[in-house]
This record gives C-alpha cells, structure tokens and sequence, in this order.
C-alpha cells in the first residue's frame, strides 16, 4: 500500500518525506534523550526482535545477551568484516561493528527476530549503529572531561597537602605543570568559604571563576561545606568577598599573609576568622593580628626553651622529623581526623605519629595544658632554622615555661583577656577553668562543678565571642586562652621533662 512504512513503493510519511523511524531514532541524540540502553532496547522494539551491544571483552553494555559464534564477533571487532548475517531455523541474526572512540577496540550490535531482515529493518539496524557511535563517543567524551576535572581538582589538593606539611619545593614543582608561576611568591593568604555542602560542586567553580589561575581551589576533605582558598595575589580577596555579597548563605574567613611554610597556620587563621565572620553583617572576616602570647614573652628565652623542649626530634632524619612536626601542629590544631584527610593519610597514621612525638618529648597530649604548650614550642619553630637559636645570638640562660609566663606584659594581657568573663552572672569564667582542667570534657567539667553536662558546653560557647576566639573546636584560639590561665595563676604548669634546666641534654632515640 503506498505510504505506508515499511513498503517498497512508499517508505516515507507523506507530510514530513521521512521514515517515522528516523524522527524516533534521532529523539535519542537530544540531550534528554541520550541512553545507549534505551537505544537498544527501541531497537529490538523497532524490527520486532531481539538485540544486545557488547564491548570487545564480550561484556553485555545494553539488551539482552543471547549466543553468538565467538568466530565470527572475533572478525568483527578485528576490523575483518563490517557486519555478518546468520540464518537457522526460526531465527535471523544481523550483526554490525560499532566503532569505538578508542580506535583500538570496538562492540558488537546484534538484532535477532524470528522473520528475514527486510529492507526497513535493515536501515534501521545500520542507523541504529550509527547513532550508537555517536553515543559512545559523545559518552567518552564526558566521562573523560570528568576523568580530567577529577584529576585537575586531586592535582590541587596535593599541592596543598604538600603546603600543609612545608614541603613548598615540591608543590612548587607540581603546580608549575599545569598553572605555571601560580606559587612563584613567598608569601600567600589562604581564604576558607563556607557554604551549603550540597552546592559546594558549585561554588568551587565560582572560585575558580573569580579567581581564574591566581589562586589555589581546593575542596576541603575535612569540611564537606568549605572550599579552600590559597591566593597569591591581593586581587582574589575581593573577587571572593564579591562573590559572597551575591551569594546567600555563604560565609569567607581570611588568614593575614604569611609564607608559603606557614599554609598550615594561614589556614587555621582562616578558619578561626570564619567564627567572626558568622557575626558581621558583610558575612566576611580576615583573621586580625592581635596581641599573641608568644608576641609577650622575651623572644630569646623563647627560642632557647623551644629548642631544648623540641630538642628529642633532633636525634631523627630530616624527612622523619619534618613530618612528625607538620602532623602534630595538624592534630594539635584540629582533630585526628580531619588532619588525617588534610593531609591524605589515615588517622591512625597521624595518632601513630603524634603518640611518637609524645614518646620523644615524655609528655601527655590527652592534658590540654601539654597541648597548649606544646603548640606554643611548635608555632615558635617555624620561625627558627631546624630548631637552634638565630646564629650569632648570644648563648642564653635557660628558661623555664613558668619563666616565660612571668613577664608583666603577660601578665597583664592574660587578665585583661579573662577579665572579660567576670562580667557575666553565669560565672562563665569558674566553668571554662573547669572545662580546660577536665581536658575538655565537659561531662568531667560538669561533675566538678555539680550542673548538667549541656550547661557546661553552653557556657563555653557562650564564652567565645566574648573572647573572640574559638574554644568548643581545638586549635590555637583555645590554646591562647589556655596559656592566659597558666599565665594567670588559674591552672598548674604542666609537667614537661625537658622544661626542667637541669634537664639532661644526652641524645634521646625514637
């Protein structure tokens, strides 16, 4: 009958000239339409049969499997033969190579229906196969733009794992590959952005938007909901304060500008200044240099107690003891977990590292007073060579932490600071000090001080912006406030072997 699909004399619709096959088929070439498997599985529908796609390792992709002469595909996907037809009783079978973007491999498309394959069904196998290159194609095509994209955002954050632990030479040497001259500088400042974890995907590339190649984008592997950023440059401060004036609900701490050694710092000062950031009405904050503790401590007394307490570690390699120092100002600076995925290492790996550190310097870091002076000792270091006094210096005389506690100028920072509390009715200043002895447990802190667990960590976030500094999450705000207890006469002096004088100074093995 003329018109009508399939026929000899008339396979076109008479109002569009075109088999209504062909409109189907090429449906699935719309964005919304792109499924190899649906392509398939219209296909067998089409020509009233069977078909199944497989890849060169015979692995089914699409439809159903069904038996074929290994012979014969093994032709095909050599490139032999183009296509081949069986016949047996009750079934006809078509296959066809499909090209694959990978010129060296191929699938098979094989249609079996229980009629010979006429003239319609022929067409619609060979443009089917057709249409299925271009699938595959376009699909390799996206898969490897997300292969690159997942290796270009693995690439940044192993820069800046390298950064975390100072080894600048070499995120030097990896960044240059691929955004050359972006960490030629000495000195960068590393921003954090906080926003809703299910449009973090989003906002990285708003990041790396306003930012183009003069900063460092990196999705943060402890926060889902923060993107860090470590700019050389002044101008992507504000392109990233811009964009969070546009963007509700996002929130950017800044770190001041330190050396690329110091990653590790600049981003515990970002992080600490988002906790501002919460309370301005710009959603935005960098971290203000103020009045640090060790800024108040005779600065040669401190370098000599720093090199004695830290001395242990001296005895190890160069790498060895690199490592352990980065890890612990890490851990010590946030929990063992996130420090772990900071620096793309497992957590019993960095508790195995700082439980080294604790062996070597004969202490306790469970004791929040050790941790606080410790950390005192570790951010001293980064500022000396290896550890030992400036060269040139005159030898001084040793000092004990309780020396350096001592000065007025300390002193009178640390009451000033805690002053703050007293004029609060809840006593907040009696409950953080119980807080701090209990190590920061607040169930321990609540028995002490006979109130219900809730109430304690409730007085403590309460604390904070009063002191402007966080104290619920460990890190170097708590530490302050912790030394201004010791330099306030609130709380014992931990016990510190190597803090004694008269300690002495034979080599200690780790």
């Amino acid at each position: 009958m003329a018109g009508q699909e399939g026929e000899t004399g008339g396979g076109r619709a008479a109002h569009t000239g075109e088999p209504v096959w062909a409109r189907e088929l090429l449906d699935h070439l719309r964005p919304t339409g792109r499924d190899v498997r649906r392509v398939v599985a219209w296909l067998a529908e089409t020509v009233n049969g069977t078909a199944s796609l497989q890849d060169d390792t015979g692995t089914l992709v699409a439809g159903t499997r069904m038996p074929l002469d290994d012979r014969l595909v093994a032709d095909l996907l050599a490139g032999r033969i183009a296509s081949a037809a069986t016949a047996d009783e009750g079934s006809h079978l078509r296959l066809v190579r499909v090209e694959h973007p990978d010129q060296a491999s191929a699938g098979v498309l094989t249609v079996a229906r229980p009629t010979p394959f006429d003239r319609r069904s022929s067409d619609i196998l060979t443009h089917t196969a057709q249409v299925l290159e271009l699938l595959l194609r376009a699909r390799e095509t996206t898969a490897a733009g997300r292969r690159l994209k997942r290796a270009t955002s693995d690439l940044r954050l192993a820069i800046l794992q390298l950064l975390m632990v100072e080894d600048t030479v070499s995120a030097r040497r990896v960044a240059a590959g691929l955004w050359p001259g972006l960490l030629d500088t000495d000195t960068a400042c590393v921003y954090v952005l906080e926003g809703n974890a299910a449009e973090r995907e989003w906002l990285v590339e708003e990041c790396l938007g306003v930012t183009g190649d003069r900063a460092l984008v990196v999705r943060c592997p402890a926060m889902d909901q923060h993107v860090i950023i470590v700019a050389t440059g002044d101008a992507a401060g504000e392109a990233l304060r811009s964009l969070v004036d546009r963007t509700p609900g996002t929130l950017l701490g800044g770190s001041s500008r330190q050396s690329l050694a110091r990653t590790a710092t600049a981003y515990g000062q970002a992080v600490s200044a988002l906790a501002v950031a919460r309370v301005r009405p710009d959603k935005s904050a960098v971290y203000a240099e103020r009045n640090r503790p060790e800024h108040l401590m005779d600065p040669a007394a401190l370098r000599e107690w720093t090199a004695r307490l830290l001395r242990p570690l001296d005895t190890l390699p160069h790498h060895t003891r690199a490592e352990l120092l980065a890890t612990t100002r890490l851990g010590l600076e946030f929990t063992a977990v996130s420090a772990a995925k900071i620096l793309g290492v497992s957590r019993n790996t960095v508790r195995a590292r700082m439980e080294r550190v604790e062996s070597l310097l004969r202490t306790d870091f469970t004791d929040l007073t050790v941790r606080a002076t410790v950390h005192l000792a570790l951010s001293t270091q980064v500022s000396l060579a290896d550890g030992q006094d400036e060269p040139g210096g005159a030898r001084q005389a040793r000092a004990r932490l309780g020396d350096l506690l001592a000065g007025p100028a300390l002193g009178t920072w640390a009451q000033e600071l805690l002053g703050r509390l007293d004029s609060d009715a809840r006593d907040l200043r009696r409950t953080l000090l119980s807080w701090i002895a209990a190590g920061g447990n607040a169930e321990r802190a609540a028995q002490t001080l006979a109130v219900h667990a809730q109430t304690v960590r409730e007085h403590v976030r309460s604390a904070e912006p009063v002191l402007e500094r966080r104290l619920i999450a460990s890190g170097s705000d708590l530490y302050e406030v912790v030394l201004a207890h010791l330099a306030a006469g609130e709380l014992d002096h931990p016990v510190l072997p190597r803090d004694d004088p008269g300690h002495s100074d034979s080599p200690v093995h780790g």
